[in-house]
């Protein structure tokens, strides 16, 4: 038995195909009992409307590419939830591409997404080559979510406060008494700006030159070797705050490895409250980021300009929070 039409849902109801398609899209003006009707005959017969042919119609894919950074980091998962359920709300889905195989590969997957016709483009994280999405942007519409680079015409940057985290990371230590903090420091804009409020704290508490900063690179094996380096100084610090959770796993490691223990010796924060730090043999003291509403404004974003596409670009910031678990306390007794 072959699969109901468009047209067998039109004569079941007694309308029109143009007036299925109508109801099918959810256009308004349609008359409620016509309405109703339609959805009728559509649940009766099963009809599955055919996405190809509504494309076309529609001129639309309904699908967004979402490019990341890199998919092993974790603080992901939470982002594109919140992402994926205002996309599915308004009917689109997500392709997904990673950006680190973009670099391995040497494949520009934002080119990919555009020759799909998608209907946006959202980059999650610092990409590896910011002119991939100057391109891109160009053709399509994109926002920026969780990365505060590039920063372009007509794309949106959706991303938490990393100002206002990090001072928040960074007065939770020195409330407990501690003057000797290190920071392990990322990459790109956003490693920037968490540095840079680093060090404005520790000068506003009048710490600047007890203020230690050692660059990292967003790994569990560069957070570890950071740690490593920062424990090897004559004058150690008692706490690190780690640019990212898998900093501090790294730094974790390092510690123990060291023969310190947590948070006796030595007091950790991470940064973004992934699914890590809670778990229970870590659970790190971190910053929550609002991964999940980052991803839900930036699906807002993104719908937005694509019904705007020429509207003026935006920096729409979410106040992060800080989780204190258990790898901060005070400082060891003399530190």
């Amino acid at each position: 038995m072959s699969a109901p039409t468009i047209r067998d849902v039109a004569a079941r109801a007694g309308v029109s195909k143009s007036l299925v398609s109508l109801v099918l899209r959810g256009a308004d003006g349609v008359r409620e009992d016509k309405r109703r009707a339609v959805l009728a005959a559509v649940e009766e017969l099963g009809y599955q409307p055919n996405a190809a042919a509504r494309s076309l119609s529609e001129r639309r894919t309904r699908t967004v590419g979402v490019l990341l950074n890199d998919m092993r980091n974790p603080w992901f998962v939470e982002l594109l939830d919140g992402l994926n359920r205002r996309l599915y709300d308004a009917g689109l889905r997500m392709l997904l591409a990673d950006g680190h195989l973009n670099r391995h590969l040497g494949e520009d997957l934002a080119h990919t997404f555009t020759e799909l016709h998608v209907d946006g483009l959202i980059a999650v994280g610092t990409l590896p080559d910011p002119g991939v999405l100057r391109r891109a942007a160009g053709r399509v519409p994109t926002v920026v979510a969780s990365a505060r680079e590039p920063v372009l015409p007509a794309v949106d940057i959706v991303a938490n406060d990393d100002v206002i985290g990090a001072r928040l990371a960074t007065e939770h230590l020195i409330g407990l008494g501690h003057r000797d903090i290190a920071h392990i420091a990322g990459q790109g804009a956003v490693g920037e700006l968490r540095r840079r409020s680093f060090e404005a704290t520790m000068r506003a508490h009048g710490l600047a030159d007890s203020a230690v900063v050692e660059q990292g690179d967003l790994t569990e094996e560069g957070g570890y070797r950071a740690t490593v380096r920062l424990l090897s100084r004559v004058h150690r610090p008692t706490a690190v705050f780690a640019a990212n959770d898998m900093t501090c796993v790294g730094a974790l490691s390092a510690a123990e490895e060291t023969g310190l223990t947590v948070p006796r010796d030595l007091s950790l924060v991470g940064y973004d409250n992934t699914y890590l730090s809670r778990l229970r043999h870590l659970w790190l003291t971190t910053v929550d980021n609002a991964s999940e509403e980052v991803g839900r404004r930036a699906a807002q974003r993104l719908l937005e300009r694509i019904a705007e596409p020429g509207r003026a670009a935006a920096v729409d910031l979410v106040t992060p929070f800080l989780e204190v678990r258990g790898t901060t306390g005070p400082p060891p007794s003399g530190g």
